[in-house]
């Protein structure tokens, strides 16, 4: 458990640190996300991102389990 608490530290301030380039990212506003507007309704669901990100952790997690 504690390993995971200092690895999660370390990935914190490596976004911390790259912050500044990855708020450039269009994640959230990619084709695919779902956005609907009616008069008293919003609805945002990003789907798109959603997969996105998964596919990238999935990835991720792979490479770093062998």
């Amino acid at each position: 458990m504690g390993r995971l608490f200092i690895y999660a530290g370390i990935g914190l301030i490596i976004l911390g640190l790259l912050w500044p380039w990855l708020r450039h990212i269009p994640l959230g506003r990619l084709p695919g996300d779902l956005v609907i507007n009616k008069e008293h309704f919003h609805l945002y669901f990003p789907l798109t991102s959603s997969v996105l990100v998964s596919l990238l952790l999935s990835l991720l997690f792979y490479l770093f389990r062998k």
